[in-house]
């Protein structure tokens, strides 16, 4: 007799765990099924680890800028190992976490490789035994994997993924990038601040192409005053690996072809959902380009067979994959009778978007192109860091925060930040979007002194016409 669940979810990624824990709050029976390791790619092979890495690095930059502080610091150097060994533990801390948040609300973890085997069915494969699960319910939270180059697929020694670029063996000397995505950005600034010598290509005409262009064209400023190259408009043509590193034949914005030798390749060319071979096809559930297609709620077109995060299509984030995690859940219970919960579906447009390089960037919202396009009137407004004395103090006085206003209606329509910390200040917007707020709201709130977030203030008055410190 198969284990019988009220739901069971497939992957225990930002999606899957959250997912599953909010099912157990809502006093649903759950299981959750993960051939590897629970918390997903994120925890142990992205999001966490990386922030891990890029920690060292903004560190080891502080140090050999000592100086600007009025420090002294001799010959620093780094032990490549130690660094690695720190990212790792920091995965390994929370995903023993996660393991006592399953244990915290009953969840069953049944390791093992997990397919669709009916409706309502569940076949996990345990080396050469099978178990069977069954739940009216089933979340497919399998997340997604990196893409490879179709003529140069990765072998973790010259041609890395994201997975070999958090665990390397020996530095680079010179570094090829592929792709100027998050990932791609964060791993140039990475390498590049830990001494390789850095070299980003973009097959587009920017960097960072789904960021507003003024934060795309600073940051193509601030990286080449750092040392990286950029190359837009450029395609790989050919790699091929050597006794020393790898040949490259890049074809750049002109049309010509030219060679290039080096140590080490990262490919961030996006991602592949993983929806192979886990029954999709025999249920009738539809993909469109691989991803599965789901409601606002996480619903498939098959009754009982639902769907979150990456495996579901952009934006492939971990927050919005633990947000749909707690709407799918919660829609579960809610058609099982439960009255008090009251889910809303997903709204993608107030979805912020992180990269950790230094400087970071986020966003939340239309860029002022994308609202032009819409057809809006707008208001817009920017504050640059050179402004805020708190930027000042801290060394950090490059950047800016950008602010869309509908000129109508005073709706905020999008938030755009280059600089020091502004991955923890783009929350406010997205509490402000989430709200409804109007640009009058944000101009009655009173913000901290000294503190960065000042800027935000001072980028809301200064689309209307209002800026006190600039």
């Amino acid at each position: 007799m198969p284990d019988t669940y009220d739901l069971v979810v497939l992957g225990s990624g930002p999606g899957g765990y959250v997912a599953a824990i909010r099912a157990a709050q809502l006093g649903l029976k759950t299981a959750i099924v993960e051939r590897e390791r629970l918390g997903g790619i994120c925890l142990n092979w992205g999001c966490i680890p990386t922030k891990a890495l890029l920690r060292t690095s903004e560190i080891y930059h502080y140090i050999t800028h000592a100086d600007a502080y009025g420090l002294s610091v001799e010959k620093p150097s780094f032990d490549l190992a130690k660094v690695v060994d720190r990212s790792r533990k920091v995965a390994g801390q929370l995903n023993a976490g996660v393991k006592g948040l399953m244990k915290k609300n009953k969840i069953t973890v049944v390791e093992g490789v997990g397919t669709l085997a009916g409706k309502g069915k569940l076949s996990v494969k345990q080396g050469d035994q099978t178990v069977e699960l069954q739940a009216r319910d089933i979340i497919i939270a399998t997340g997604a994997r990196a893409r490879d180059l179709p003529f140069a697929k990765a072998d973790g020694q010259r041609i890395w993924t994201y997975r070999d670029a958090m665990v390397p063996k020996e530095m680079p000397s010179k570094l090829l990038v592929i792709g100027s995505g998050a990932i791609g950005v964060e791993f140039a600034s990475f390498y590049n601040d830990m001494g390789a010598d850095v070299t980003i290509v973009e097959m587009l005409d920017r960097i960072l192409p789904v960021e507003d262009a003024e934060v795309s064209d600073f940051m193509a400023k601030a990286l080449t005053k750092q040392g990286i190259k950029l190359l837009t408009k450029a395609s790989i043509e050919k790699l091929e690996t050597t006794a020393g590193g790898v040949n490259a034949a890049l074809k750049t914005a002109d049309g010509k072809t030219e060679t290039a030798e080096y140590s080490h390749v990262i490919v961030a060319i996006g991602i592949v959902p993983n929806t192979e071979n886990i029954g999709l096809e025999e249920l009738g559930v539809q993909t469109e380009k691989g991803h599965i297609k789901t409601d606002g709620f996480g619903r498939t077109g098959v009754e009982g067979v639902w769907a979150i995060g990456d495996v579901t299509g952009a934006p492939w984030l971990a927050h919005k994959a633990s947000h749909e995690g707690v709407i799918a859940a919660e829609a579960i219970a809610q058609a099982r009778g439960n009255k008090d919960v009251h889910p809303h579906p997903m709204n993608k447009a107030n979805i912020p978007g992180c990269t950790y390089s230094r400087p970071q960037v986020a966003s939340v919202g239309l860029t002022e192109a994308k609202a032009k396009e819409a057809g809006y009137a707008l208001k817009v407004g920017k504050f640059p860091f050179i402004g805020n004395g708190k930027a000042i103090a801290l060394g950090e006085a490059e950047g800016f925060i950008k602010t869309v206003f509908d000129a109508k209606t005073g709706e905020l329509l999008g938030a755009h930040m280059v600089g020091a910390e502004v991955t923890e200040l783009i929350q406010g917007y997205v509490v402000a979007r989430t709200m409804e707020t109007t640009e009058a709201e944000l101009m009655e709130t009173v913000f901290a002194h000294p503190t960065l977030s000042e800027m935000m203030h001072e980028s809301v008055l200064s689309a209307y016409g209002r800026a006190l410190h600039f």
